[in-house]
């Protein structure tokens, strides 16, 4: 070809041309993933997003044929691109390539976002995830005597600060130093007048803990009204005899008895506050949370403030006092001490509803008698029956003899009577009671209404009466009583009671007004 025709281009136009054709074939390759081919195609004979290009098995004749039509229809020759198919190429490839790198950009920002996202806040939305709740079941410890006496020591340890702060308390309100009273009292009430009685308290429980602080790091401050008493601090026992080991589980539940006891009795006072069981006091609390209510929606919560806080400075600081001066005041004037003393716990409301029925059944009975024409007396004696009968059959004494009401039931124990050397008539479990003028004790392996094992004893007769211990080896006073008469050469004694504090205490005030009794009949009646 000796003649350049004309195609409105110049030499740098046709260098520019030459590079883009390398770039194109370049991207031919990148795009098809084809061998390298030696012509390119016209991209408007061509399908640019055919899959068919992509596949290597295309045959070279229709290679050959498209290059013949390409020829046919570019009359420059192979090795020149127009401007048109170039501009055809750039409009095609450039959305493309450009699409492909903002998304390739946009899924790298993507990914940053969710990984700082879950750096940041993942450990939070982690705590949200729900899981099924573990059923753990604690293991119980064997019981152990010294286990127990050093939770009881910890609980004592543990309650200190409680019980020492009580202890301030009580002592300024009952004045137990009268300048300290006096200084609190000032400015308690100048607080409560300015409305500074919150920011006081927490004042005061910050100097609290800041002496507290300095306490723990070693400092030796007390901030006390009333002196404490140092408990000298027993040294741990190792070696102990099994008397030793017992009496001290004895100590220890002892301790933990009145302490259930007490924490009972608070929490059964307030059940039966709520519950209407003491109507009466109850509607006293009911009367007070209205007037409550409607103070609180009409008075302003400023001056609702004020006269709270006024009124409990003077009912701790001066009301409290008087009444605890005055006993007689406090049993008349003192609502709240009133209405808690008159509350009633679980115990005490059964013993009243006992007594309640009896005294129906008894005034029943007694209303039944008179009709019938029965006497009184005759009608209490048989209102009392044991087992075996009625009581004045079973011991053979008179109508009127009946149990005092501190054993009405009798108290379980065993009858052990040295004198005897069987060892059926030695020991002999039965029931004690004790009546105005007798001692009767019922065997529980008598079988008939009146039986000669049953032990009948005249209180007046009784030359001695103390409490007794069976066993020495065994810790604690004891749980029997002996009796001594003239008609026993040992004393009898009445083992294993479990109330045998009170039945002593009853035997023997029983046995004092009889011996009181006798001697003021000897004084008045000397030839008698």
């Amino acid at each position: 070809r000796n003649e350049k025709p004309d195609i409105g281009l110049n030499n740098s136009d046709i260098y520019q041309d030459i590079s883009v054709l390398n770039m194109l074939k370049r991207l031919d390759k990148i795009r098809f993933r084809g061998p390298k081919r030696d012509e390119f195609l016209d991209l408007a004979e061509s399908p640019t997003a055919s899959d068919s290009e992509c596949n290597d098995d295309v045959p070279v004749k229709h290679r050959s044929s498209i290059k013949e039509t390409e020829e046919q229809r570019d009359p420059a020759g192979s090795g020149t691109l127009t401007i048109n198919n170039f501009h055809t190429l750039y409009t095609l490839l450039w959305p493309h390539c450009h699409l492909r790198h903002w998304d390739k950009q946009k899924e790298t920002l993507r990914s940053r976002l969710w990984k700082w996202l879950y750096e940041r806040f993942g450990v939070y939305i982690e705590d949200f995830r729900f899981q099924p709740e573990e059923n753990t079941v604690e293991t119980e410890e064997p019981l152990s005597a010294k286990r127990l006496t050093e939770n009881m020591r910890r609980l004592k340890r543990g309650a200190k600060p409680v019980t020492n702060f009580m202890r301030n308390l009580s002592a300024l309100s009952s004045w137990h130093s009268v300048y300290t009273s006096a200084i609190a009292f000032i400015i308690y009430m100048n607080a409560a007048w300015h409305g500074w009685v919150i920011p006081m308290f927490l004042f005061l429980a910050i100097l609290r803990l800041s002496l507290n602080y300095f306490i723990a790091k070693g400092w030796r401050i007390q901030w006390s009204i009333v002196p404490e008493v140092s408990e000298p601090v027993e040294p741990p026992k190792e070696d102990l005899t099994v008397s030793e080991k017992f009496q001290l589980v004895l100590d220890v539940a002892q301790k933990a008895q009145n302490l259930f006891g007490k924490m009972a009795d608070v929490l059964e006072k307030i059940k039966n506050l709520f519950m209407w069981v003491q109507p009466e006091i109850t509607q006293k609390l009911y009367v007070g949370l209205w007037l409550a209510f409607i103070t609180s929606c009409l008075l302003p919560y400023k001056l609702l403030g004020f006269m709270i806080g006024v009124y409990a400075g003077i009912k701790f600081f001066i009301i409290d006092f008087i009444f605890k001066s005055c006993p007689k005041l406090r049993d008349k004037y003192d609502t709240p001490y009133i209405v808690w003393t008159n509350l009633p716990t679980d115990p005490q409301l059964k013993e009243r509803n006992n007594a309640t029925l009896n005294r129906r059944v008894s005034e029943t009975v007694h209303s039944a008698g008179m009709s019938c024409g029965i006497g009184r007396e005759e009608e209490s004696g048989r209102a009392y029956n044991t087992k075996r009968g009625p009581f004045h059959e079973v011991f053979n004494l008179s109508e009127n003899e009946r149990p005092l009401p501190v054993c009405e039931n009798g108290w379980r124990c065993c009858l052990i009577n040295r004198d005897r050397k069987m060892p059926t008539d030695y020991i002999r479990n039965g029931v004690l009671y004790v009546t105005e003028n007798y001692l009767c004790f019922e065997s529980s392996s008598s079988r008939a209404a009146s039986s000669k094992k049953n032990k009948v004893i005249k209180l007046q007769d009784i030359m001695d009466i103390q409490k007794y211990k069976v066993l020495s080896v065994l810790p604690g006073s004891g749980m029997g009583i002996s009796i001594t008469t003239p008609s026993t050469l040992k004393p009898l004694v009445f083992g294993a009671m479990i109330h045998r504090d009170e039945a002593f205490d009853a035997i023997h005030t029983q046995y004092m007004k009889i011996m009181s009794s006798t001697a003021a009949t000897t004084v008045t009646n000397p030839e008698t």
